[in-house]
């Protein structure tokens, strides 16, 4: 995994493993707010974003609003943003997604992050400002960053053969049922054909079609190419409606629906497993980069 963990790379890890994989690091700051970046990383890049939404914060500062306050929960799951008091998510952003981590050197408070989007795959920069332990935060999601890798190693590994074994398998079966049921659609086609020829056909040596034989329960036998009204039975009602193949399609050749591994429960596999795997290792493989760098330039706008 590509890692740069720049001038961190001789720092400690802060929390022990057991804090990040069964619970979460909270922290209190205040959310200045994203932009979307044309690049995963870079200093310059999330240079001109914290400069950016600094400046925005300045306006609505201007006209008296105040910079809303978040809960930050990191965790080996990600690092959620919640309102503090009603505790309602207002961001998730998985440790796969974030490729880029970076704290100011000079002023101890403001701390970045980049995130791609699950949604619209758009490159976002988060900026917060952390009451004087940007950097601890920093060093928190870079563990959690390196916990989640190595739990996605030795148990998702396994996992993604797995899983992959159960979407061929699942794709298997979709091709067994689409060929029953094309096989089913033929023999009924071929039964109809012979029903038909049977009513149709005169006996040998006859001059003119006599009246339909009746059936042991003296009925009439059923034809699927005449029209339901036009043949009603000998007590008068009408024959049951003939059913149409598209129900019989979600049918297997017993009448049962088929089985769907994907639909069996509360612990289903995403829908599109190979495509969230690949999305997965992709992130990982890109790695998180870690960096100290000076965001505010300017002296006059070192406080937000």
């Amino acid at each position: 995994m590509n890692r740069a963990f720049s001038r961190k790379k001789d720092k400690t890890w802060m929390h022990t493993p057991e804090a990040l994989s069964k619970h979460f690091i909270p922290y209190n700051a205040k959310f200045l707010g994203s932009t979307e970046v044309e690049q995963p990383k870079g200093t310059e890049v999330v240079r001109d974003a914290v400069r950016k939404l600094k400046f925005a914060r300045h306006i609505k500062k201007s006209e008296g609003q105040k910079i809303p306050k978040v809960e930050l929960q990191i965790s080996i799951y990600g690092v959620k943003i919640l309102e503090p008091k009603t505790k309602e998510v207002q961001h998730n952003c998985q440790l796969h997604r974030i490729s880029f981590c970076a704290d100011d050197k000079t002023d101890k408070r403001i701390f970045t992050f980049i995130c791609k989007d699950s949604e619209s795959n758009k490159h976002l920069c988060y900026v917060f400002d952390s009451e004087k332990c940007a950097e601890e935060i920093t060093l928190t999601i870079g563990q959690a960053f390196d916990l989640a890798y190595r739990k996605f190693l030795e148990s998702g590994g396994k996992d993604v053969e797995t899983r992959k074994q159960i979407a061929g398998l699942q794709k298997r079966i979709q091709d067994l049922e689409t060929e029953n049921m094309e096989l089913k659609n033929k023999v009924q086609d071929l039964e109809n054909q012979l029903r038909i020829t049977q009513v149709s056909t005169p006996p040998v040596g006859s001059m003119a079609p006599k009246s339909p034989s009746t059936d042991i329960f003296d009925m009439i036998p059923f034809s699927p190419t005449s029209h339901q009204s036009s043949i009603p039975t000998r007590n008068g009602t009408q024959p049951p409606p003939v059913p149409s193949r598209s129900s019989e399609i979600k049918r297997d050749l017993f009448g049962a629906e088929p089985f769907d591994p994907f639909n069996c429960g509360a612990a289903d596999f995403p829908p599109d497993i190979q495509s969230k795997l690949d999305e997965m290792q992709e992130g990982f493989k890109m790695g998180l980069t870690l960096e100290g760098t000076v965001f505010c330039l300017d002296p006059l706008d070192s406080r937000c």
